[in-house]
């Protein structure tokens, strides 16, 4: 009889995760069970205790898990070239995050378990890819590329347009991929117009 494959650590806390998301948002919040998750991964619930405390904890984690890829994303991005351009990377880099992790995006940035509500602690460690945008933004207005304005306003514009088109990307609604290529690039290139510094 073939001997179960080992895995460390992070390898299997990263197959829990990624299982535990694709369980959530194939089959609902009821396939959702610490047995179901292990038989699905071939580990044991107390390793899945071990690792997460409870359901909570999982549900927790599987947020920051979404987050940290992004925030990964976000620092392939460079932030001393040209600022519009690094900018337009970080649109892109938010929607190359949501399709590497379908499983993970609708518990990021939806409640898909009504008692799932992340803690200040958890708010506040991802805190960080916001920041990065308005950093970028910041970075275009001082160089003159966008109008004077507050980079947070304009921060949460952008955020606000890329959450919608990620999300309506994933539902299929934004056609095959040139056509969704399309609308993404129609649309940050609009929004980069509507804040650019008129000029002189």
């Amino acid at each position: 009889m073939a001997r179960p494959r080992t895995r460390d650590y992070d390898e299997l806390r990263r197959d829990l995760l990624d299982t535990a998301g694709r369980l959530l948002a194939q089959e609902g919040p009821q396939a959702l069970s610490t047995r179901r998750l292990a038989h699905e991964v071939g580990t044991s619930t107390k390793a899945v205790y071990n690792l997460f405390g409870d359901k909570a904890g999982l549900l927790r984690a599987m947020f920051l898990e979404g987050f940290a890829r992004l925030a990964d994303e976000f620092a392939r991005v460079p932030a001393d070239g040209d600022p519009e351009a690094d900018l337009m990377a970080l649109g892109h880099a938010y929607r190359a995050s949501a399709l590497d992790n379908p499983h993970l995006y609708e518990l990021m940035f939806g409640r898909p378990l009504a008692d799932f509500q992340p803690d200040e602690a958890a708010l506040a460690q991802i805190q960080g890819t916001f920041d990065t945008l308005v950093q970028a933004v910041a970075r275009c207005v001082d160089a003159g590329r966008f109008a004077p304005c507050d980079p947070y306003d304009v921060a949460v514009h952008l955020n606000a347009l890329v959450h919608g088109l990620a999300s309506l990307e994933l539902l299929g609604s934004l056609g095959p991929r040139p056509q969704a290529d399309h609308h993404w690039r129609v649309a940050l290139e609009a929004a980069f117009r509507g804040h650019r510094a008129s000029p002189p």
